[in-house]
């Protein structure tokens, strides 16, 4: 099943779905699906003509494939923003919680211009991760990953930036909010480089922000994103990213909270 497809299941904002089987991580589904398809449903919550600005994504359990219930509530409707709380519910236990922050445009005297792409290698330069079966995880074969920075997980490189070139390998009809999140997650935490051999890993929180008015993404087309390690420690890492579309605009900001048993 497509990316697409599956956050294509979500047509109102409390409903019961089919998680796709083949977007595995692990024991656990895709972290980037499972928060896409909350944010579906949050999004019909919230209703038109306010986009979302940000959200804050908790990963409280692993989302196994099978039924997945969707909940969502409208905590608090303004004249510009809206705040949406969307739940993953399987077996009984909440697996997800993911508050949203949408907000109409409002005229200001502040206007900052998102941060520049940096430079990095041509795509057809860059390394890239092959998808392995049984060794990488079954979701990235939907993904082209094409490595400019730092090293690849588990090669022992210490280096503190990561990340390089994104696309997804098959067309879908548009690449919005919700794809974005899968491009963004896609990538394995900028932890993982640091370690000389496989570890489990995982990501316990994350903070996302949309860049507005939203930059156009084509289907295939190859968008560069950069993590930065911030600092490490007792198993867990707290890393930045920013993710551009190929004509060098800012697409989205992104922070996480991760685990990494080594």
């Amino acid at each position: 099943m497509l990316f697409s497809d599956a956050v294509g299941q979500i047509n109102e904002p409390n409903i019961l779905i089919d998680v796709p089987d083949n977007w595995g991580q692990g024991r656990a589904t895709f972290g980037g699906l499972v928060a896409a398809l909350v944010f579906q449903a949050m999004k019909l919550q919230a209703g038109e003509g306010k986009p979302i600005r940000n959200l804050a994504i908790n990963f409280i359990g692993p989302v196994e494939p099978g039924p997945l219930s969707i909940g969502t509530d409208l905590l608090r409707e303004g004249k510009a923003v809206s705040v949406v709380e969307g739940r993953g519910i399987q077996d009984g236990q909440v697996k997800v919680l993911v508050t949203g922050a949408f907000g109409s445009a409002r005229e200001s005297v502040i206007n900052a211009e998102g941060a520049s792409m940096p430079q990095a290698k041509m795509p057809e330069e860059c390394q890239v991760l092959p998808f392995i079966k049984g060794v990488t995880p079954d979701f990235t074969e939907h993904f082209l990953f094409q490595y400019a920075y730092g090293g690849l997980p588990f090669s022992g490189i210490r280096s503190r930036e990561m990340g390089g070139w994104i696309s997804y390998r098959e067309a879908m009809p548009a690449i919005t909010e919700a794809e974005i999140l899968g491009l963004v997650d896609a990538w394995p935490p900028a932890t993982l480089p640091w370690v000389d051999k496989p570890v489990p890993a995982s990501t316990l929180t994350w903070t996302i922000q949309f860049v507005h008015p939203a930059p156009r993404i084509e289907v295939l087309e190859k968008c560069l994103y950069q993590a930065y390690v911030e600092t490490a420690g007792d198993g867990y890492g707290y890393t930045h990213s920013k993710l551009w579309n190929s004509k060098g605009e800012l697409i989205a900001l992104s922070q996480q909270t991760v685990t990494v048993f080594a």
